[in-house]
């Protein structure tokens, strides 16, 4: 499928919690053949876990972190088109749920790219923890077989080898219920290496979910990052694809004294 204007895109924003940004957007992406694998896991483990100025975001009293692979494809600043050997490589996240000043929002404990510029890139300028990863993701019928294998130096070991495939059609899922709270995110949080906190607006139309089945044969990548995931099964959803708009981050705190 081509990528659809970007006026179409941000015409779908009656299902946002707040308004679009009114500063321009400055780089567009489209998301493939995602999984989204949750495990619950207690407040007070993953609050220790937060930055200085976010709070924990919790549904019913319980935390979540979210084991996310995909495959990202036309990748680009708003004024650029889109190049194959920048635009498109396998992307895995490990991330949390939070806000700050009444804007819920994603906390990334680590995201892998097998893309080694677009990680420079995005460690620069959006302050976010990217490692580089020799990763592979193939896809046959609906099953999609996904290895990452982080080579970061001086980086925590990390590996996902996992196959994951839709069971059921896609849906829209229903306001307050868990799979929309865990998805519907509009902004991500992340911290300067001189502890400023930052917000990055985003924008997409409402995800179509579709229930999931996965076999997760080797996962550390949680591990890496200090948290231990429970022995219970992971709340799995896929999404086929997702079209996104990002916009520069903007402080939300300042720069603690050094």
């Amino acid at each position: 499928m081509s990528e659809r204007p970007a006026r179409a895109i941000l015409a779908e924003a009656r299902h946002r919690p707040w308004s679009l940004p009114e500063r321009p957007w400055v780089m567009r992406q489209q998301w493939h053949e995602l999984l989204f694998a949750h495990w619950p896991l207690p407040v007070e483990t993953m609050a220790a876990l937060v930055p200085p100025g976010l709070a924990l975001d919790t549904y019913e009293g319980q935390a979540w972190v979210g084991v996310v692979p995909f495959r990202m494809a036309g990748v680009r600043p708003r004024i650029t088109t889109a190049v194959p050997w920048l635009s498109a490589f396998p992307e895995l996240n490990v991330r949390t749920y939070v806000s700050a000043q009444g804007k819920p929002g994603v906390f990334f404990f680590s995201l892998d790219a097998a893309n080694p510029v677009a990680v420079w890139l995005a460690r620069s300028l959006f302050y976010l923890p990217y490692f580089t990863a020799r990763m592979r993701c193939l896809r046959d019928g609906d099953t999609i077989t996904y290895s990452s294998i982080r080579t970061q130096r001086h980086a925590p070991a990390a590996t996902l080898i996992a196959s994951y495939r839709p069971t059921a059609p896609a849906y829209f899922a229903t306001p307050g219920s868990l799979e929309h709270w865990l998805t519907e995110r509009y902004c991500l949080y992340a911290v300067n290496r001189h502890g400023a906190l930052f917000r990055g607006e985003i924008h997409h139309p409402q995800w179509a979910l579709q229930p999931a089945e996965a076999e997760l044969h080797l996962n550390t990548m949680a591990r890496a990052s200090g948290i231990i995931l429970p022995e219970t099964a992971p709340l799995l959803h896929y999404a086929g694809r997702q079209e996104v708009l990002v916009w520069p981050l903007q402080r939300v705190t300042k720069t603690k004294e050094m």
